[in-house]
């Protein structure tokens, strides 16, 4: 991978951090005391806001993760062991993530409020996509096993060639 994309990608990365800490830090800190009245009938509205830091913290731990991924690629060291590390906090932040709006799905199941089974519906489907996406990335670990068996294979070869001749 050439080096403009590489530094194209971890300018969007930088970006998206800094817009996740703003939403955390500013935007949430400050409409913590004005909640829209209907999210304060669903319940307990700071464990709301809890969710939706924690959701954008898991988001924080993917794009840092993907931010080694790219110094690993730029070094020529991904398809090395030392990757899985990073896929696997990945693939466990995308399943956090979908617990967490399984949960939030859960607190508001139909009927509780007389609200229609519409948005019940769309959560679940939100539910499932993260979690399709979380088996995406795990079918791209069993890629990268593969490529990284591959790696080491090819350097045994190199290493016994290097030794006949």
């Amino acid at each position: 991978m050439g080096k403009m994309p590489i530094l194209a990608l971890r300018a969007v990365i930088a970006v998206l951090v800094a817009i996740s800490l703003f939403v955390q830090i500013v935007m949430v800190a400050a409409n913590a005391n004005e909640m829209d009245p209907a999210l304060v009938s669903m319940g307990n509205p700071w464990a709301l806001i809890g969710a939706i830091v924690f959701g954008l913290l898991v988001f924080e731990v993917v794009l840092v993760c993907v931010w080694q991924l790219l110094a690993m690629v730029r070094r020529g060291t991904v398809f090395s062991y030392a990757s899985f590390r990073y896929v696997d906090v990945i693939i466990g932040a995308i399943v956090a993530e979908a617990v967490l709006l399984a949960v939030l799905l859960l607190a508001q199941v139909p009927g509780s409020d007389g609200e229609s089974p519409g948005v019940f519906i769309m959560m679940g489907g939100i539910v499932l996509a993260v979690l399709f996406v979380a088996l995406i990335v795990l079918v791209l670990r069993m890629l990268l096993a593969q490529a990284v068996a591959r790696e080491v294979e090819a350097k045994q070869m190199r290493a016994d060639l290097d030794e006949v001749i």
